[in-house]
């Protein structure tokens, strides 16, 4: 396959002779379109179908590439990752592999507090330059969008550093980065066991000072009895909405505090994890759009035995996406096609879930489904390039990556 002009910025570019999988709602199964073309105008795509219906005007004067039959989907979407982080925790893994429990790792100055005292420590450029490579694992699987949270920093000033090196991603790499503020992930040291004031802190001081600086595209938080409770997510909600931040959720991952509704109640973009959620918060988040996100990696890592709840999601029509949760202390995972292996194997997914999961839910997940995520006219022309005979090889496959090439916003 000819290779595109990468310097190029923007004009009409043509991908011919592909066999695409548009992933567009409304359409039967993954949208296929076997004899297929791609046509994007600064960087935009103008046409997505049958090469024999494309207008001929948009064959002239563009720069044409003939993907010689070969697959193309969206490209991928990771939309719940902790990315920007400092540090690993592999002591941990080989503590809780001898035998120590929770409790005696974080006696051990081991758990999120870890992970709080490494990033304080790093500086915006370190937290940048240790993020790159994680980064580059994605992209290298043909991820064109990204979602990075905060939540390591836990006082305004690393709150905001952390915020700021995920800024700085997509301006060293081609790619789209949404920048999320998890104030309300853990208790840091200082509080000193208080977590009504330090949800006043997140609340009243950290949050409003990340708005005023644009740093946060959503406010998420962590609703479980090791974190916060609904009401105190709901403060910080409450304040998200005043500010005109949409929310998300980490909700229902080690029991049911009834997240799912507290997610629902919100119109919140996603709730996330989701192995507690019962029935009323499925037909809940039904009723608001509000997406389902799957993390097989932490359900996997942690040795968590409770599913969740893939057929109550089905029967209410919630949507699902698939994410790696990437983050250092629970699912250290940078492959989005392993991801959805996982999801598939694990949790029983079927392969157009897991591949719309990576694309088009992923992207209704981040409130971006107007802007990517299928192959439309009027979407970002974000493609991936595959090597493959048939879509499912990207779901079956382990330890196996078969992109050919990585295309952004027509690039």
């Amino acid at each position: 396959m000819a290779a595109q002009d990468k310097s190029r910025a923007g004009g009409l570019q043509l991908w011919r002779d592909a066999r695409l999988a548009t992933m567009a709602e409304g359409v039967a199964g993954l949208g296929i379109v076997e004899k297929g073309a791609i046509v994007s105008r600064d960087g935009i795509i103008v046409y997505a179908g049958p090469e024999a219906d494309m207008p001929s005007a948009l064959a002239q004067g563009g720069e044409t590439t003939d993907c010689e039959g070969r697959w193309i989907t969206p490209g991928l979407i990771d939309c719940h990752t902790h990315l920007v982080h400092a540090g690993n925790r592999a002591n941990e893994f080989e503590m809780r592999l001898a035998g120590a429990t929770y409790e005696e790792v974080a006696r051990a100055g081991g758990g999120i507090v870890s992970s709080v005292k490494s990033l304080r420590a790093a500086s915006e450029d370190e937290l940048v330059a240790q993020t790159l490579p994680r980064l580059d694992a994605l992209m290298a699987e043909g991820v064109t969008t990204v979602e990075v949270k905060s939540g390591y920093g836990l006082d305004l000033g690393n709150e905001r550093k952390s915020l700021r090196a995920a800024r700085q991603l997509d301006k060293q790499r081609p790619v789209t980065v949404r920048t999320t503020f998890l104030g309300a992930h853990a208790l840091p040291p200082e509080a000193k066991g208080d977590k009504d004031a330090f949800v006043d802190l997140v609340a009243n001081t950290i949050l409003p000072a990340i708005a005023a600086e644009g740093l946060a595209d959503a406010v998420d938080g962590f609703c479980e009895g090791i974190a916060f409770s609904p009401e105190q997510i709901a403060r910080v909600f409450d304040k998200a909405k005043a500010l005109g931040l949409p929310v998300k959720l980490h909700a229902d991952q080690l029991s049911n505090l009834h997240g799912a509704e507290l997610a629902a109640r919100y119109g919140a973009l996603s709730a996330d994890h989701l192995e507690y959620t019962d029935e009323a918060g499925a037909a809940a988040m039904a009723k608001a759009g509000t997406v389902a996100t799957i993390l097989p990696g932490a359900y996997y890592f942690i040795r968590e035995t409770r599913k969740p709840p893939v057929g109550l999601f089905r029967r209410h029509g919630v949507k699902m996406a698939v994410a790696t949760d990437n983050n250092p202390g629970t699912s250290p995972l940078t492959s989005l096609l392993l991801t959805m292996n996982m999801a598939a194997t694990l949790f029983g997914l079927t392969v157009e879930e897991c591949l719309a999961g990576t694309t088009r839910e992923a992207a209704r997940a981040l409130g971006l489904l107007g802007q990517t995520g299928t192959l439309e006219a009027g979407k970002s022309a974000d493609l991936a390039i595959w090597d493959i005979e048939r879509p499912a090889e990207l779901v079956y496959r382990m330890g196996f990556n078969p992109l050919h090439a990585r295309i952004w916003r027509g690039q």
